[in-house]
Formats: C-alpha cells, structure tokens, sequence
C-alpha cells in the first residue's frame, strides 16, 4: 500500500510538470519555450521529459507511475546443478574470482566455453550470499555478535580506558592528558566507579577495581579488553583471590563489551562540557565529572532497561544479594606480587632496595608479596614454606663476620673420591673388553727357530 501511494505521488509530480505541454494549439516553436523552462526547473533532461509525455499519451496517468524492476531472465541462463557447482567453488576458496570459478567449470566439461558469462554468475553469487564482499565478511568476522545482558546485578562487570581532555597538570603548567577509567555492571549499567587518571598504566586499573568493590560488592565476573593494563599478573591473582572470574575479549571484538563502549561515547558529551569549564586541577574536573555522572547518567532513565527506569534504580531495586569481604581479605587480595632471585648474600633486589631473605633460599626464586604504596613491608612466599617477612637489609660502617653456609650448602667431608674410584672401575671393565686374543707368533720350536 505504502509502495502504491508513493507510485501515485510520483505519477502526480510528473503529470504536474508536463502538463503545460499537453495545452491544445502550442506550435512548436512554443512548444521547445516550454520544455526548455521546464528542464530548468526541475532539473531534469529535455530527454527525461519527453519519454514522460510519450509514457502519458500511450498509458495516460498510469504510464506515469515509476515502473517496477522486471524479473531477471539471467537466473534462467545458468542450470541449477552448474549454480550449485559454481557456489561449491567459492565456499574452498572464498577468494577465487567469477573468472576463475567459470574457467573450472568449463575445463572440468561442466559448461561450454561462453556460455556463463561473468555479469551473470556474479548476480547470482550474490543473490545466494556468496558474493566476493560475502565471503571476505564471513571470514573475518563471522556472523555478528548478538546482544547479551545479565540478569542480576555484579554478575559481570565491564571496563575500558578512556582518553580525555588535556589539563595544565604537567611539569611548569604544561597540559597533559588525562584518563577516564570506568567500571559498568552488565545488568543495571549502573557505573560503579570512574574517574580521571594522570598516568595510563596497571595502576589506574588497580585503584578503580578496588573503589568499585568497596562501593558495590565483589563481582562474579568480569570482562575486559586485551590492553596491557588489563592483562596482568596482579589482576589474575587479584581475581583468584577475591573468587571473581577473569576473562578477556577476543582481539578486535570490541562490539563484545558493546555496553562500556556505549558509556564512552556519552562520556563524549561530558568532555565537550568540560573543556568549556575549562577546569586547573585533576581534582576539580573529577568533581565536575562525579557531578554530572549522578545526574545525567546514574538516575536518568536509560532505554534498555525495562520499564526506562534509571541505572541507579535498577541496582537498588534487583534482590540479589551483594557479596561483601572484609578491607583485611580485601587489602590481602589486591596486593601485587612479583619473583625475584635471591643472590649469594642471600638477599633479593626491589625497587633500588636489598632485603634479606635467608642463607637457605641462595640461588632460588621466590615470590615477593607488597604492597605499592607501603614497599617498606614485603612478605616472601615460597613452595612448602609458611610467609614470612623481609627486613630491609642494613648496611653498616663494618662489613661484619661473613656468616656460614646453611648445611644443606655446606661441603660434605668424604674419605675418598667417588669419581677416581668410579673412573678406576670403568678402567678395569675396558681392559678386560679390549684383551688380546692368543697367537701363535711367540711359540719356539726345540731347535730355537719360531713356528
């Protein structure tokens, strides 16, 4: 019906434009007068207008309604097998081209040289979904990805950096950039912490994460990307602790973790507010930003949420239950921890610092344990071992009495030595192995002359 009434419209603005020309007695001096105003007017060709008045005077009013597209006569000129073969072709090897695949068919005898010509092969491989562009899309990327959303609320959480604007923070005022890093719930959308950072790397990530969880409770999940702020022994070893599943997008998959995708964009908005403002201090666009977060994201209704309710609404209203951990189990898990070796002194190197580990850990690898803010307090870890602490190596005005080996590292008094006493039995094996055989060359007759 709606395809009709736009033919009838359309049949009615051509009638409007060649009607001066149907008027009775124009010669055709006035006749050219009238087509050339019109060309002008409408922009059209003067061919344009007078295939209209020819369509006019053989079908009247109805020739003038656009004509649909006719049916395609090619479909007929390939045999269905010879399509099917065609199609068989492209699907082992997407890249091989219209030319190519024809060329196959007419050497195997399948088709007559001339007979598939490339215009309508190509039609019809796209018609069934097998184009060039078809194939090339299908083998990057697959099908789309489909939309997903969690029920409850800290089922899964997402998160993404984002570049902002540039403040005088630097060195003598210089502008520097800044970083926006977001924690969104899958759920609700409700942003559960973000906020602006100086630098761009692990620890950004670190502080956010752990505000979000003291504010929120502790996730079942959660989904980043690959960046190597994400990617990271801590983080691993954060989540194992916390009980939270770690898992990462797949390489150029951003439309998987659609929803923080999504809040950086309006985040847009905000940047464009912010540099109007114009903000001096770190500080001062974190309030304006934590500001405008509440009001025109975390309680305005959001479209995907049932009933349009607010992210914020929608987190206090969903019943489960949040999981809470104490700071003590929560400080435990978010301390960072790295392997060092431990040096014949019987001490590790951290941070430009010596720390004593013990005589009995000379040549092995153990974890250190800390805390970034506090490096004064590090805890050792080692297989079989219950942690302990590292004190910070003192070195004095006297070196002091070198201390002895553990015994485990002593050198064992022995009565002999096992490897001449080895090496000599192996000499008496290969002797016996390399024995002569007997010969007659040495035996003597009675009258002294040899054999």
């Amino acid at each position: 019906m709606r395809n009709h009434k736009k033919s009838e419209e359309l049949a009615v603005q051509r009638f409007q434009l060649i009607s001066p020309l149907l008027a009775e007695g124009l010669d055709a001096g006035k006749i050219k007068e009238l087509k050339n105003q019109i060309v002008q007017v409408s922009g059209l060709s003067e061919r344009t207008i007078r295939r209209y008045l020819a369509q006019f005077r053989e079908d009247g009013f109805g020739g003038l309604k656009p004509q649909g597209r006719k049916v395609s006569r090619k479909s007929e000129a390939i045999p269905s097998h010879i399509l099917e073969q065609a199609i068989l072709l492209r699907k082992e090897v997407p890249n091989r081209s219209v030319a190519q695949i024809i060329q196959i068919l007419e050497w195997e005898g399948l088709t007559d040289p001339g007979q598939i010509k490339r215009s309508t092969l190509q039609e019809k491989l796209t018609e069934k979904g097998y184009s060039t562009r078809h194939m090339r899309l299908y083998s990057q990327s697959g099908v789309a990805a489909r939309r997903f959303q969690k029920q409850h609320r800290n089922q899964l959480w997402q998160s993404d950096i984002k570049y902002g604007p540039y403040l005088p923070i630097g060195p003598k005022g210089i502008n520097k950039q800044v970083y926006l890093v977001a924690f969104i719930d899958d759920a609700t959308r409700l942003v559960v912490h973000a906020a602006f950072y100086p630098t761009l790397d692990s620890r950004i990530i670190e502080d956010a994460f752990r505000q979000a969880i003291q504010k929120y409770g502790v996730p079942e999940a959660v989904y980043f990307d690959n960046g190597k702020q994400y990617r990271t022994k801590w983080m691993s070893r954060t989540c194992s602790k916390i009980g939270t599943r770690l898992s990462y997008t797949k390489p150029y998959a951003a439309e998987s973790k659609g929803k923080i995708e999504r809040f950086n964009r309006v985040i847009d908005s905000f940047i464009s507010e912010a540099v109007i403002e114009k903000p001096k201090t770190l500080d001062h666009l974190n309030e304006l930003f934590q500001v405008w977060l509440t009001e025109c994201y975390q309680n305005k209704p959001h479209s995907a949420l049932e009933e349009k309710i607010s992210p914020e609404m929608a987190f206090r209203s969903d019943r489960k239950a949040i999981r809470f951990i104490d700071e003590e189990t929560l400080s435990t898990a978010f301390l960072h921890c790295e392997t060092r070796k431990v040096d014949k002194s019987g001490c590790i190197s951290f941070m430009d610092q010596k720390y004593e580990v013990g005589l009995a850990f000379i040549g092995r690898k153990v974890d250190v344990v800390y805390d970034p803010a506090n490096i004064e307090d590090l805890t050792i870890e080692f297989e079989d071992y219950t942690p302990w602490k590292a004190r910070k190596l003192i070195i004095g005005e006297r070196a002091g009495k070198r201390p002895e080996l553990p015994e485990h590292l002593q050198v064992q008094s022995v009565e002999s030595s096992r490897l001449l006493r080895a090496a000599e039995r192996r000499n008496q094996d290969r002797q016996i192995e390399q024995k002569p055989a007997v010969t007659f060359r040495a035996v003597w007759k009675e009258d002294d002359s040899r054999v």
